[in-house]
Order: structure tokens, then sequence, then C-alpha cells
């Protein structure tokens, strides 16, 4: 492929350790980790455990690289997700006096 083939690709040029350091730089480890759960930013994560990880594995290098052009495009916010009670439904109320 040309450089006039890939100028419509946003990760045209871009390496994967830029990613990677970016997405840890704005989400952190644990955010990450809840994003794009693969094991390598879920259990003692570093940048070159993961790297050596996503190099050998097609599929999560696709997870990464989508997640990574959904933060460019919309930036990144957190999900905080609803805290609730252990054993109670998850939309359990609970009763005012």
């Amino acid at each position: 492929m040309s450089d006039h083939d890939q100028k419509n690709n946003p990760l045209h040029g871009v390496k994967l350790i830029d990613m990677l350091e970016m997405l840890v730089e704005k989400c952190g480890w644990d955010n990450l980790g809840e994003e794009v759960n693969i094991n390598c930013f879920t259990h003692d994560p570093s940048i070159k455990s993961s790297l050596k990880f996503l190099r050998k594995t097609p599929w999560a290098r696709e997870k990464v690289e989508r997640f990574y052009l959904h933060v460019l495009k919309r930036g990144y916010s957190r999900r905080v997700k609803p805290k609730r009670e252990p054993g109670k439904p998850r939309y359990y109320k609970k009763k005012s006096d």
C-alpha cells in the first residue's frame, strides 16, 4: 500500500507503544482493563508485557485499536457504574422513612 492508500487511515503512522501510552495516561490501567477486558491490562499490567502480548495476538490488538480510535474521536470519560448492596436486586430502592 502506498501513502496515498493510507491517507484516510487514522492509525497510519501511529505506533502501538504510542497508542498504549496515551490510553494509560488518559484512562489508567484499572479503567483500561474495564474498557478492554484483556488480562494484560487487568493482572499486573505494564507497557512492556502488554506490548509483547498485543504484538502476538491480533484480536487483542484490534480491540485496543478500536478503543484508541473511540478515545480519539469522543474523548474518554469514565463510565460510572451504580453501586448496589450485595445480594440485592439491581433495581432495589431503599424505602424512605
